[in-house]
């Protein structure tokens, strides 16, 4: 058997607040304040609600798949070790992939999202040009601001996750301050009559704002990646998915209504930052704008630090069991933090923003691509797990069954078929849809090294490696 002295592992350094603050912060982020006015303005005030609520669901039937394996199986990797669990090396790799280009795109578009917000609060000067992508013109300070927002962010993470986890709190307490007097401000002092109409262009509307819906959900899929270094009951680390599904949905009603209420729409239309404009609107200062677009600047920080810890800790997991380099598993002797993978991480953040600001929308859509195929992965894993290890201990069980099992793949599926060029959010040519050929391509590539490099490696050596002792089959171990 293999020695249990050659696996890494993450220690349990994340408290009760570090979780909340961590599960809240990773599906809220920037977003809300670039895209609740457009989503007004598309499907109406309770249209965009509706469709909100429709997504919610979806993602629902997905979240209790993954509120039911992550404390069955709390280990670094989650979807990824579950597939393993599932059907073995290819599916799990495929899942493990699948993901890895979601967390890796959505952390690399943070840099120049921060860069937006700041040049909010601070207009950077246009001097330095250095080339036009798709309209925008790129500019040296966007890019040095860009940069150090990354650099920031990866030194947090290898000071270690707890170290992290502070910052990670103050950006989520900024956040929900900003976000809570909005909303009380737009619907106390703004007019019922800017809320009109009710639904704007029938389905047509709402199926606009649903397709851009599930990459406003990203996140609580990130909360079972550092399952293995939360000291938290582990019954409720499942119900906290849930709960953060919740706490999403109910967040984009309110920024919805608040937004709905404070500002007319042909105002949110020109607006360039529309709730940073709507506050400043609605209270009739500059101020609760600015005071906006730092609550904003908190949602960047608290998404970062959790696609961070998403796609690191995948490369780690992966990398563990030798199905990546193995530099990827290697900890930090006193942080015991992946340097290599937060290095990695980094690195494609600090190249992002020589894209240019328009880039952004292409990390976001790729990105949501890519998550919703790890989602039906996850899903498939979910209802063959039942069937295979009826016996496996789950803290907290789905209800529904099989049911839940098979409405979470028909909302993968319903979700897969918006991003086709079939679909009403077909992912673009060439920019989208050449990210997500370049990370097939790269995996590709990355399969057939792995092939060569760990092709002796055992099954019951990477059982060991992935489950380690407390969780390896012990049938799979002889």
């Amino acid at each position: 058997m293999l020695s249990m002295e050659k696996r890494e592992s993450l220690s349990k350094t994340l408290k009760r607040g570090d979780i909340w603050a961590f599960a809240f912060g990773s599906i809220v982020g920037w977003g809300w304040v670039m895209l609740a006015g457009g989503w007004v303005i598309s499907a109406g005030t309770v249209g965009a609600i509706i469709a909100f609520i429709i997504a919610a669901v979806l993602c629902g039937f997905v979240g209790m798949a993954y509120a039911e394996l992550t404390p069955a199986l709390p280990l670094a990797g989650g979807s990824m070790v579950w597939c393993y669990r599932a059907s073995g090396y290819k599916f799990a790799w495929f899942s493990g992939w699948a993901i890895a280009f979601a967390y890796v795109a959505v952390a690399a578009w943070e840099g120049p999202a921060f860069a937006s917000a700041v040049a909010y609060l601070i207009p950077l000067p246009e001097v330095g040009f250095l080339w036009n992508i798709a309209g925008f013109d790129v500019y040296v300070p966007f890019i040095i601001v860009s940069m150090a927002g990354t650099i920031f962010t990866m030194f947090c993470h290898y000071r270690g996750l707890k170290f992290a986890a502070i910052f990670n709190t103050i950006a989520a307490i900024a956040l929900v301050a900003g976000g809570v007097i909005f909303f009380l401000g737009g619907v106390t002092l703004g007019d019922i009559a800017n809320a009109a109409p009710a639904i704007r262009d029938g389905f047509g509307g709402i199926s606009i704002v649903l397709v851009a819906a599930p990459a406003m959900f990203v996140g609580f899929d990130v909360i079972p990646q550092a399952s293995e270094e939360m000291d938290y009951p582990i019954r409720q680390v499942g119900i906290l998915v849930l709960f953060a599904i919740f706490l999403g949905v109910l967040w984009y009603i309110m920024m919805i209504v608040g937004t709905a209420f404070a500002a007319p729409a042909d105002f949110l239309e020109s607006a360039s930052i529309p709730l940073a404009d709507a506050a400043s609107y609605v209270f009739n200062s500059k101020i609760f704008g600015t005071f906006i677009i730092i609550a904003g600047i908190g949602g960047i920080l608290t998404s970062w630090n959790a696609m961070f810890v998403g796609s690191t800790r995948i490369l780690f997991s992966m990398s563990r069991a030798k199905m990546l380099p193995t530099v990827f598993s290697k900890l930090h002797p006193k942080y015991g933090s992946p340097t290599a993978a937060i290095t990695l991480v980094g690195v494609l953040g600090l190249i992002s923003p020589l894209l240019g600001k328009n880039a952004l929308g292409w990390f976001v859509d790729a990105s949501s691509f890519g998550t919703v195929v790890a989602y039906l992965t996850v899903s498939i894993s979910f209802v063959m797990l039942r069937k295979k290890e009826p016996e496996l201990k789950r803290p907290w069980k789905a209800p529904g069954g099989y049911f839940t099992g098979f409405m979470a793949i028909v909302s993968c599926l319903f979700f897969i078929v918006l991003y086709l060029p079939i679909g009403p959010g077909a992912l673009e040519w060439p920019y989208e849809w050449g990210m997500v050929l370049l990370w097939v391509i790269i995996g590709i590539i990355l399969v057939i090294v792995n092939k060569i490099q760990f092709g002796t490696v055992t099954e019951a050596e990477r059982e060991l490696l992935l489950f380690g002792e407390e969780y390896a089959r012990p049938e799979k171990l002889k």
